[in-house]
């Protein structure tokens, strides 16, 4: 499967459909093992969204979301092959664009750096998923939280 995705760019509202719902939410996916992306793409497919595209690594992920505008909202792999994402979610962050962290080493400094994040603990279900995606997305954006 080609995991490559049209440049559409970022969507400026980062929400999903006034439903609540997760159909049409397109996703971009940063994640560099293969089996957990195949997994990724099946829960999303499952739940309706739209995947804009799946970087392996720290570099593929800054080189997409800066030429792309229309990405609804993102998982994050937290440790790339022991690099961490967070140049990554610091952009996206700029951007407004909600995101969930994915990771099998527990939370660390996570909440500390990223308060108002939401984190999926590997492995994890696609109605766990689909509640964080739902959670991070209902958020008013950064700038209107108290």
């Amino acid at each position: 499967m080609d995991h490559s995705a049209p440049d559409f760019g970022f969507s400026s509202a980062g929400r999903p459909p006034p439903d609540g719902g997760l159909y049409g939410l397109r996703v971009f996916v940063v994640e560099d093992e293969a089996l957990v992306v195949m997994m990724l793409e099946d829960m999303l497919a499952d739940l309706g969204c739209i995947i804009m595209g799946v970087a392996g690594t720290v570099a593929q992920a800054l080189e997409r979301v800066t030429n792309s505008t229309m990405i609804d909202a993102a998982i994050l792999d937290v440790n790339l092959g022991g690099e961490k994402i967070y140049p990554v979610a610091d952009m996206l962050t700029e951007r407004e664009v909600p995101f969930v962290f994915s990771t099998g080493y527990g939370p660390g400094d996570l909440i500390a750096r990223y308060p108002c994040s939401q984190t999926l603990a590997k492995p994890y279900l696609t109605e766990a998923l689909a509640r964080v995606l739902a959670e991070c997305c209902q958020r008013p954006p950064p700038h209107l939280r108290h």
